[in-house]
């Protein structure tokens, strides 16, 4: 009886060590703790700067989880570029490195659709701002866009070499998307202050696949960043959006990659290889960091 009661205690006292033992390891931290490392805090805005006179909610991952937002799915998982205007060879070249770009972001299939004519928007939605013709973005969006929204699209982007404005009291704006609907518009106009050439070729590019990432990461339903220095961060202006990575903070990423379930890795490597090519050196050196984190 006493043998018994020895035999039962020491049982229990190496079943504590046990516990007490795998209680003590490491957990294995996920992919985005590892690149959480790389993530650049964001500084105090200054005036004229989005987040100054803003007072935007922090999207946590479990708000995320529990908000309403498109999914793909099979049969519905392609990303559409549309683009609408007169396009010169290098607005050309632009729009489909987006393509190649957008594809690797989103990991997702990515098609650029026939052009359209400026000829679809009507008198009353253009207008001359600053000696400058603009279009009504909302109009882009509700009486364009979502008519031709093909049917196995997960997001139609369309894309204008025409300046876009969101509301008669705005001077106007880079881009706008709707979460419902899976429609946005980026403008080309203003990230060459309208004169794309060779030698701002590559500036304008950046400004160009920072915005329609940036408004199609609004479509899968993330909000403003206020985590880090990403590409979901606000802007007002062409210097903020330069100051703006074109990285997804891991906050960021996290969401994204709980909808679309990619291949972290496999993204970064092609992210990698897409800066390189195009000689997006600072974006290079910031995948590349995320890549040696997970070394």
């Amino acid at each position: 009886m006493i043998r018994g009661k020895f035999n039962f205690k020491l049982k229990i006292f190496y079943l504590l060590i046990f516990i007490f033992f795998f209680s003590c390891q490491k957990k294995e931290k996920t992919y985005f703790e590892v690149i959480s490392s790389n993530d650049v805090k964001l500084s105090n805005p200054t005036p004229h700067e989005w987040r100054y006179t803003r007072n935007e909610k922090f999207q946590t991952f479990e708000n995320f989880q529990k908000s309403k937002k498109i999914i793909p799915e099979a049969g519905k998982n392609t990303i559409y570029l549309q683009p609408i205007g007169e396009f010169n060879d290098l607005q050309k070249k632009q729009i489909e490195l987006s393509k190649e770009y957008l594809k690797a972001y989103f990991q997702l299939n990515t098609k650029v659709l026939p052009s359209l004519s400026n000829t679809i928007f009507p008198k009353s939605v253009r207008r001359i701002k600053d000696e400058n013709e603009q279009i009504l973005a909302g109009y882009v969006l509700d009486s364009v866009l979502i008519k031709r929204k093909p049917k196995d699209a997960i997001v139609l982007m369309g894309i204008t070499e025409k300046d876009l404005f969101p509301k008669s009291d705005w001077n106007y704006v880079f881009g706008l998307a709707s979460y419902k609907s899976g429609v946005g518009v980026t403008s080309m106009y203003r990230f060459a202050n309208g004169n794309l050439t060779e030698s701002n070729f590559n500036q304008s590019l950046e400004r160009l696949l920072k915005t329609s990432s940036h408004e199609i990461g609004h479509m899968f339903g993330i909000t403003h960043c206020l985590n880090a220095n990403c590409a979901m961060n606000g802007s007002n202006n062409l210097s903020e959006t330069d100051s703006r990575f074109a990285r997804a903070c891991s906050l960021c990423q996290q969401k994204l990659n709980s909808s679309i379930h990619y291949d972290n890795k496999k993204r970064l490597i092609e992210l990698k290889s897409f800066f390189e090519k195009q000689h997006l050196n600072s974006e290079t050196t910031r995948v590349e960091s995320d890549l040696n984190a997970l070394k």
